[in-house]
């Protein structure tokens, strides 16, 4: 117990960081325009990091028989109940109201992870996706590797491809895999630093799911950088983000079978980084259909907030106090 309040009150101390204030007036000035009054809450959350929540998900691949019962002694109970559209019976994640972050566990060589911290929103778009065992798979954006990990506690693929371009990253996604995926498993997953916007051409036609979870303004994170310079650089190169975004979809697509299923997500409340991106995929693609997912933000409403209005293909998950999951927006479209 007591190395258990030595780490909780480590975290709590981690969460003293300032506010970077030229990253806050610009998401002020233009969330304020986007979501008017449901800014006001949001901006609380987001500026508060001692309501933050952390789920943990549970690795199918390394099961302690104590740790449900550890978690359920703490207040977790189930993030995600029977009645969503696609929940597999492997895939176990547990959340609870009140704020606080569970011990993290250290990478060990050799000895795999019984659990991953996350934002629970981050699972809507790997539950979305629907993959079934056997299919071939797209991480296209897989670092750090959160959503591969949840992807491979739904399905076995036939075949598992994760993505990372960027090299610091990329050494970041194979030591996540190295922790939660057992050596028979590990071997059937691919890891390649590809130029995202490229493997449609290099490999076409070859998936049945793709998912593109697309390097985006990450409101959370930015909200706190520490270096003003580097805070004030990203916001000029926010406005380059949509058309990356919307280049890393066209090679989706064209890495996608007909009758194939593409996930887009983004952890970030900007419209011209969500909505904007897809609907200008919609338009210029006639082999892309919308998928309703409104099902499943019906079937989770109770653990999280959704804002209203959105288009029945797509979700954007907003932080509120004792649901501070999100930002999250996803969106599902299938190939014809």
């Amino acid at each position: 117990f007591l190395i258990f309040l030595k780490l909780e009150n480590k975290t709590k101390g981690n969460h003293q960081r300032q506010i970077c204030q030229i990253v806050l007036d610009h998401f002020d000035k233009q969330y304020a325009t986007e979501l008017g009054d449901t800014w006001t809450s949001v901006r609380d959350v987001l500026t508060s990091p001692l309501c933050w929540q952390y789920a943990i998900l549970l690795n199918k691949f390394s099961q302690s028989s104590d740790l449900e019962n550890t978690l359920c002694g703490k207040g977790y109970h189930p993030a995600f109940q029977g009645s969503l559209p696609y929940l597999p019976a492997s895939f176990k994640c547990y959340i609870r109201r009140t704020p606080g972050r569970f011990p993290a566990q250290k990478h060990q060589a050799g000895k795999l992870k019984e659990y991953y911290l996350l934002n629970a929103a981050s699972l809507l778009p790997v539950l979305a996706l629907e993959v079934e065992d056997g299919e071939a798979v797209l991480d296209l954006c897989a670092a750090p590797g959160g959503k591969s990990v949840a992807l491979l506690q739904c399905a076995s693929p036939g075949q598992f491809h994760c993505n990372e371009y960027d090299d610091l990253r990329s050494r970041w996604l194979k030591q996540t895999i190295e922790s939660f995926i057992p050596e028979p498993l590990i071997n059937l997953v691919m890891v390649s630093k590809l130029d995202g916007r490229q493997i449609g051409d290099l490999k076409p036609q070859l998936y049945d799911k793709v998912l593109v979870d697309a390097p985006c303004s990450n409101d959370r994170s930015w909200l706190f950088s520490s270096d003003i310079q580097q805070a004030a650089l990203r916001l000029i190169k926010r406005k380059e983000l949509p058309a990356l975004q919307f280049q890393l979809l066209r090679s989706a697509l064209k890495a996608l079978r007909p009758g194939g299923s593409l996930v887009y997500s983004t952890c970030t409340l900007s419209k011209a980084e969500n909505s904007d991106v897809v609907n200008l995929l919609l338009d210029s693609c006639s082999n892309l259909v919308p998928v309703d997912i409104s099902e499943m933000a019906k079937a989770v409403s109770l653990e999280f907030a959704f804002l209203s209005g959105t288009q029945q293909h797509e979700l954007l998950v907003l932080p509120e106090k004792g649901r501070a999951w999100g930002p999250m927006y996803l969106a599902k479209l299938k190939k014809m």
